[in-house]
């Protein structure tokens, strides 16, 4: 193992429903330079749709700035490349040092581990999604009972404000 599983699981983020890791981290954990890895990518975009490589806008940006607490002047002056598990397998077409092929088997592998547990533990989120719409259902329903309680309570309140009232009219 080159890297721990907790170093690559730190690089992943999720943005726009994928699981992503970012250039200047993949360019790390290559032992290549940032402006290197995305000079290749450039230069074989063919490989690289959407699904697999994606730049990030200028609000995801500041919403990872936030995330991860760099500055907003310094840095690349460039928008950082976002690669899906797919585009982190398509790197190891475009990169052939001996080190990005090894940490790229290891990145895969993650992925592939986190998608089988995620597989594996489905029904497990089933249930849980199916126990939190039961718990929206019954929440409603309490209210609805608190509800029809407090009107009977004030209709009570109301009838016995009137039965404390003195009758008026002929007395015999």
């Amino acid at each position: 193992m080159i890297i721990s599983n907790d170093i690559l699981i730190s690089k992943i983020y999720f943005i726009r429903g994928y699981k992503v890791m970012l250039d200047r981290d993949l360019a790390l954990l290559y032992d290549v330079e940032t402006k290197n890895l995305k000079r290749q990518v450039k230069r074989n975009l063919d490989r690289f749709p959407s699904d697999f490589m994606f730049e990030l806008n200028d609000d995801e940006l500041n919403n990872l700035r936030c995330q991860i607490g760099t500055s907003s002047w310094g840095g690349s002056r460039y928008k950082p490349m976002a690669f899906t598990e797919q585009g982190v397998a398509q790197l190891s077409s475009v990169l052939s040092s001996h080190k990005a092929i090894q940490v790229n088997i290891q990145i895969i592998s993650l992925f592939t581990k986190m998608r089988n547990l995620l597989l594996t533990h489905k029904n497990l989120i089933l249930k849980m999604e199916k126990l939190e719409q039961n718990m929206f259902k019954q929440q409603a329903d309490i209210k609805l009972l608190f509800d029809y309680i407090k009107r009977i309570h004030s209709a009570k309140a109301k009838e016995i404000k009137q039965s404390k009232r003195r009758n008026i009219g002929f007395k015999s």
